[in-house]
């Protein structure tokens, strides 16, 4: 797309790579490229998988560009159609996204990685959230943060800003694997191509429920998955691959799934 955003696709998988040097920074013109890719890729039927990736492998991600924003991008501008990122607030992205993180996440680019579903980093990786020292909310971490990690590990996080290493990250469950800088892209392309390969439909049910019920108590969220309340769910159940999984297993083969 540009030499800040470009994209490499190989069949149903997409990757998206970030690449503003020194530190991979956005700023209000980034992330509404950013938010075009990602909307593209939502959109595409062809497309199954994503992967987010940055160039070179001391920053992940830099998060806001502060330079930018001295030089007139203001805070509140318009971030484009997902939001910081691209993808914080992409309404309906029922696709897996995969996040490989190579150095450094901070704020912001912490917080892109968190809009991912997986989360693959290299063992050099480090995450933090200084926005406390610059007096300001780091707003999307401090929505998901708590959920995903022990509260009191991501309060300390957030309350003073402190560095967590990759290995750390591990252990609370923040990423999936650690490995060696010149083994992330080949594992996660490895993981993408066994999503690749997998019930779409199913994978569009799973997002949506899982994002919509965050805050629904457990039987009602159970009754609007069983009344086919969602519309990934009623478009799964009344599917050709709502069938296919059995009609294989009885079959003793492979299913082949079509996405309708």
């Amino acid at each position: 797309m540009s030499d800040v955003v470009s994209t490499k696709r190989q069949g149903g998988i997409l990757e998206v790579t970030l690449d503003r040097p020194k530190a991979n920074a956005i700023d209000l013109a980034t992330s509404r490229l950013m938010g075009e890719t990602f909307r593209e890729f939502r959109d595409d039927d062809s497309l199954r998988v994503a992967i987010v990736k940055t160039a070179g492998d001391r920053f992940f991600c830099a998060g806001w560009d502060l330079k930018a924003a001295a030089d007139g991008d203001a805070v509140d501008g318009d971030y484009g159609v997902g939001g910081f990122g691209g993808l914080q607030e992409l309404r309906n992205l029922n696709k897996p996204v995969i996040a490989a993180v190579s150095g450094m996440a901070v704020g912001g680019g912490f917080e892109l990685a968190l809009a991912c579903d997986l989360i693959y980093a290299a063992d050099h990786s480090a995450f933090a959230l200084p926005e406390i020292k610059a007096g300001t909310l780091a707003d999307a971490a401090t929505l998901k943060l708590p959920r995903r990690i022990p509260y009191h590990v991501a309060m300390e996080m957030l309350l003073t800003g402190r560095w967590m290493d990759v290995e750390e990250a591990s252990r609370w469950g923040l990423v999936n694997e650690v490995l060696p800088k010149e083994k992330l892209d080949e594992r996660v392309w490895e993981v993408a191509r066994q999503l690749e390969a997998g019930p779409p439909l199913v994978f569009a049910a799973i997002k949506e429920v899982a994002r919509e019920t965050e805050a629904m108590k457990f039987q009602d969220a159970l009754n609007r998955i069983t009344k086919r309340q969602f519309a990934t769910v009623d478009i799964l159940y009344g599917s050709e691959d709502g069938l296919e999984g059995f009609k294989a297993f009885s079959q003793k083969r492979e299913p082949v799934w079509k996405g309708k």
